[in-house]
């Protein structure tokens, strides 16, 4: 799903994979309407465009049609050859991210979803250092690579216990290579500013929330870390890559983050543990690992 990679965040969102408050659900439906719900509710591609802002992002409105969930239009959006689908409702308030799910078919999808997540590993080679930023010893023996927006809440956090792991563990180094998402519309230019000093100083200032400077450069590198992002199949952010490659969809708690370093098996760890903010992703299933920008500050 591409849904992310096209929402800014003058939209309100509603992220449903968990039930429907009744204030919610009720904004879902028509009062007065009575037979076919296209009869009373109309929604252009026109309008969809305006509303959820997507030509900013260089993508277009495919195809809008009737939802499987009433009270629920589903816009199919376009960009550089992905599409992806949202679901907006009747009221036109809230965007409604993810995939549907039937019951009868939950407990397959769940268990796809964690054998996959599972079984990802990214070719370190394809991953130049160079630009990086690095926290703790170079030297280090166990190299960690993170993918990070200097606007999402989870690297926020992430990156807190970052600074406690490296503070007690000479072994370990986190390489983070900054991977600003469109639904932060200032990620980019703070991540350009980062880059261009490639200060640690700045990526702690950006993350404790405090205003940066212009860039003093074109950091190009940045460019070449959202594309680098999609060649792997990134998808969101935090993405933690251990030192074997394997890859960690979000935020995991700083000590079963050092387990998963050191080798040790986590038990759980692939199970409701990772927070994630996506800018291109897929959902499956009752419960996801890549919420939303909820106040996690």
């Amino acid at each position: 799903m591409i849904l992310r990679y096209f929402v800014s965040a003058g939209i309100i969102f509603f992220l449903a994979f968990s039930t429907l408050s009744a204030e919610s659900a009720s904004a879902f439906q028509g009062p007065g309407c009575m037979g076919e719900c296209a009869d009373c509710h109309k929604l252009t591609s026109e309008e969809a465009s305006k509303l959820l802002k997507v030509e900013k992002f260089g993508a277009e409105i495919k195809e809008i049609k009737m939802s499987p969930v009433k009270g629920l239009w589903e816009v199919v959006f376009s960009k550089e050859g992905r599409t992806g689908s949202a679901y907006l409702d009747f009221g036109k308030k809230y965007l409604v991210e993810g995939k549907f799910t039937a019951l009868e078919n939950l407990e397959k999808e769940i268990e796809k979803s964690e054998e996959a997540r599972a079984l990802k590993k990214v070719d370190l080679k394809k991953i130049p250092l160079d630009g990086a930023i690095v926290l703790g010893d170079k030297s280090a023996a166990k190299k960690v690579i993170i993918f990070d927006d200097p606007d999402c809440p989870y690297c926020q956090k992430l990156h807190e216990d970052v600074k406690k792991i490296i503070a007690k563990r000479k072994d370990i180094a986190f390489y983070i290579k900054l991977f600003p998402l469109p639904m932060h519309p200032d990620a980019y230019e703070k991540s350009k500013t980062i880059i261009c000093e490639k200060s640690v100083k700045l990526l702690n200032e950006a993350f404790e929330g405090k205003a940066l400077p212009k860039a003093t450069c074109k950091a190009e590198e940045v460019d070449d870390n959202i594309k680098l992002a999609g060649e792997l199949g990134l998808h969101g952010t935090p993405a933690i890559i251990l030192p074997d490659g394997t890859l960690i969809p979000g935020y995991m708690p700083e000590e079963a983050l050092i387990k998963l370093i050191d080798g040790e098996p986590q038990q759980g760890a692939n199970k409701g543990e990772k927070k994630q903010e996506t800018g291109v992703g897929k959902k499956t299933g009752k419960k996801t690992d890549k919420k939303a920008d909820k106040k996690a500050k």
